[in-house]
């Protein structure tokens, strides 16, 4: 177990300094300068800047400033936000992302498990057919457009009643969650009901199953501890992916629903070209969706004794 923790951290690590390597050189190839804006700048604080970044230098010695700054977990200043730290806009509207990414896959999970259960019960028949054919359209359609549709679906349900009944944008009350979050992983829950589908009919042919039904087990039980047990250990596996699918994905709903949350600063400072929020937020997410993958694979082995990890 600890040599196989090992092993994923060192890779854990290896990727991070690929993913913070490829970052810096694609934001150096983007033309323009970082600091020339529509701002008013003295000589004397861009001097300072160049300083700090080492922007008077040669390229690589650039980059040995950029991995010794994020080694001591330093993303920079931003230079659009006056007096702002990327690790403060880090601190401060990581939380607000993480919360609503916490709901997506929460939603997206059990409505994928539910769903994909259900269908496989039901195949062929009407509450199958009626379900693929609404999970075609959540893996179809990209998620600004079901941001956009859920938006105006809203302005009509509250013009209707007269009053608000869920908040169009926004954030600070439950209500203002609920909507961005079941638009968030409405894509993943509809893949998941595809391989939740295709696990559980594969369970229900098996040998084990054939037995517990012979010995004459209640159906409950059966579904629950052999078949619902068994058919969910592939929805576990890609857990670590589909988070990283609603991470990114949540850039966009931020956007559209006037969340504060990460993803909105990170739009919004590739709008502006702010190459240390750009950069900070990158690697920061990189090595997030990292730790995840590796918390997944090792949350795996909990799931399903049977498997070894080396």
């Amino acid at each position: 177990m600890w040599s196989y923790l090992l092993k994923r951290l060192l890779q854990g690590i290896l990727t991070v300094w690929f993913i913070a390597t490829a970052t810096f050189f694609a934001m150096h190839n983007v033309p323009g300068d970082p600091l020339s804006d529509e701002r008013v700048m003295t000589a004397a604080i861009r001097a300072n800047l160049e300083a700090k970044y080492g922007l008077d230098q040669p390229l690589m010695t650039q980059y040995l400033i950029y991995l010794r700054n994020i080694s001591r977990g330093d993303f920079g200043i931003s230079f659009t936000q006056e007096n702002r730290e990327v690790n403060d806009i880090i601190r401060e509207h990581f939380p607000v992302s993480a919360t609503l990414g916490i709901l997506a896959v929460l939603f997206a999970t059990v409505g994928g498990v539910l769903w994909g259960a259900l269908t496989a019960l039901y195949r062929n028949r009407l509450p199958d057919v009626l379900i693929m054919f609404l999970v075609i359209l959540g893996i179809s359609v990209p998620s600004f457009v079901v941001a956009a549709l859920s938006q105006l679906s809203l302005v009509n349900l509250n013009d209707f009643f007269g009053r608000t009944i869920l908040p169009v944008a926004g954030w600070g009350t439950v209500s203002h969650m609920l909507v961005p979050a079941m638009v968030l992983g409405l894509g993943t829950m509809a893949y998941l009901t595809r391989l939740m589908r295709s696990s559980m009919l594969e369970i229900v042919s098996s040998d084990y199953v054939r037995t517990a039904k012979s010995k004459g087990l209640p159906p409950e039980r059966i579904f629950t501890r052999h078949q619902l047990r068994n058919a969910i250990l592939p929805v576990v596996t890609v857990l670590g992916p589909s988070i990283a699918a609603i991470t990114t994905g949540g850039f966009v709903v931020e956007l559209v629903f006037a969340i504060p949350g990460l993803g909105r600063y990170f739009v919004e400072a590739v709008q502006q070209l702010d190459y240390t929020v750009i950069m900070g937020t990158t690697v920061f997410y990189g090595a997030f969706l990292v730790f995840m993958v590796i918390l997944v694979d090792v949350l795996y082995v909990f799931i399903d004794p049977r498997v070894e990890l080396n």
